[in-house]
């Protein structure tokens, strides 16, 4: 078994479809399939081997796309990482992962010269690096037979966001990738009339997995961008007659304020949200402005994406759906105990989807299982029709006077209200309380925030201990590059937890 496979069954079966739009580029199947054989030739003529670490630190691009299934079909592990990590940041993953070869831009030269003396890094692929990625294809030949892989064995290492702390390289086994692959592609639909869209980073589980993977192993049209830009997401909708939408919540909060939304979205089918739950008042608003349903799952890094999804024949609003093909979901109370349907825990996984665990980290892999099941760090609970609902992240969880409060649930609330943008409600040190529950929030445009006025609200609604103390008016709110929201930023800029 090898993932890179699924790049080669859709270009014997659509050769001459188009795979991939890269701005004003346009590739085959036939024509991705070659140049990542070559690729995977001229790994092998350097001498890389079956399992060693071939790093991707670039932004979106075809090129991109090939190295990483020619890394594939060497057999090597591709490591995927964010452009964006700088210096210290940068050095850490590298020294953690160790790969032989690195595929970048010349951006990142100065980062990686103090790199360049560590004596695993053999090659640093970009036009002014060791060799360019040019000259390295050329290198290579189109007659390449792809490596067989075990399914156990690991395909790729995708680091975390990091929101928590320094990043974990999460292991990825070929059968982990294949089997999410095509989960995603089963209950999304996906067939070859489809173009699906995608401006998140490559890095990113989401991107990578769920959008890229999912949408070349169905033989549809994968449009790429570097970056989200709204204007040329407008226009390449239009111009590509993009069929499937995904973004993340913010995304779709920055678009509903926008006129003739319906019309902008003329071609699209298919609207999906990841990265972070969605606010119940913003799907429904969603759908009231286009007569589309914003579908959801609910996956992680360690889950090679989707373990629920919700769900194309009965969606239920402010769920994440019910589990995916051979995937199981308990809720567990903190000593491991199973709770009944109803009861708020921790989410465990099991299922072929699983990560094995970190790269060099056995203490943070051990912590994470109970035997095989997984555990999320997610609070949640299963109603009785095995809905899944996500009540919160366990580390988000605030405790002010010995109650705990649940953030989402304030925060669903304050999206009820038409000057609220965006929100997050997190816990800042109280020498009273322990915890104090603040809510930063972005107003929408044309509105002023009136905190006593919010404040009111909320006590009408929730229990005293849960309503905010302070309400803190902010431009934006920090977020990771794939949209997920920061709250450990928000917390470390006014006052982390002691």
């Amino acid at each position: 078994m090898n993932i890179a496979g699924i790049l080669e069954d859709a270009s014997f079966y659509f050769p001459e479809r188009t795979a991939v739009i890269d701005g004003d580029r346009k590739f085959t199947y036939a024509a991705l399939n070659r140049e990542s054989d070559h690729i995977a030739a001229a790994l092998k003529a350097r001498g890389i081997n079956a399992g060693d670490h071939l790093a991707l630190c670039a932004p979106n691009s075809y090129e991109w796309l090939a190295f990483y299934f020619g890394a594939l079909k060497a057999g090597a592990v591709a490591v995927t990482f964010s452009h964006l990590l700088k210096g210290n940041e940068l050095a850490r993953i590298m020294d953690d992962c160790q790969p032989r070869m690195v595929f970048t831009g010349d951006e990142k030269l100065e980062d990686l010269r103090n790199l360049r003396s560590q004596a695993y890094l053999d090659l640093v692929v970009c036009e002014n690096g060791d060799v360019s990625y040019t000259r390295l294809k050329t290198k290579g030949s189109k007659d390449f037979t792809i490596a067989e892989r075990g399914r156990q064995d690991i395909a790729a290492i995708l680091y975390t966001g990091g929101t928590t702390g320094t990043p974990k390289g999460a292991l990825l086994s070929h059968e982990n990738m294949r089997f999410s692959t095509h989960n995603v592609a089963y209950y999304e639909r996906a067939t070859v009339q489809d173009a699906a869209l995608c401006f998140l980073p490559l890095n990113h589980v989401f991107a990578q997995i769920h959008i890229m993977h999912s949408t070349l192993y169905s033989g549809g049209t994968l449009v790429l961008q570097p970056a989200f830009d709204l204007d040329g997401v407008l226009e390449a909708i239009g111009k590509h007659q993009i069929t499937k939408f995904y973004a993340v919540p913010t995304v779709y909060i920055r678009l509903l304020e926008l006129e003739g939304l319906s019309d902008r979205l003329a071609s699209v089918r298919y609207c999906f949200s990841a990265a972070a739950s969605m606010a119940k008042e913003v799907v429904r608003e969603w759908k009231s402005r286009t007569g589309l349903a914003i579908h959801e799952a609910y996956g992680m890094t360690e889950s090679a994406s989707m373990v629920t999804y919700n769900h194309y024949y009965r969606h239920v609003v402010g769920s994440v759906g019910t589990p995916a093909n051979l995937v199981e979901v308990q809720i567990r109370d903190l000593d491991g105990n199973e709770l009944e349907r109803g009861r708020q825990g921790e989410i465990c996984i099991r299922g072929p989807n699983i990560s094995r665990g970190y790269l060099n980290n056995p203490q943070e892999t051990a912590a994470a299982f109970y035997a095989d099941w997984f555990r999320s760090g997610d609070i949640g609970y299963i109603d009785q029709d095995g809905y899944l609902f996500i009540v919160d992240r366990l580390k988000d969880m605030i405790i002010t006077g010995g109650e705990n409060v649940y953030p989402r649930e304030v925060e669903e609330l304050l999206y009820t209200r038409s000057e609220v943008q965006e929100c997050a409600v997190v816990g800042l040190p109280d020498r009273e309380y322990g915890e104090r529950v603040t809510a930063f929030i972005v107003a929408n445009k044309g509105f002023k925030i009136d905190a006593r006025g919010l404040k009111a609200y909320l006590k009408s609604e929730l229990a005293g201990f849960k309503v905010p103390k302070d309400y803190i008016i902010v431009d934006e709110l920090p977020k990771s590059n794939a949209g997920k929201l920061l709250k450990r930023e928000i917390r470390k800029q006014f006052g982390e937890k002691p």
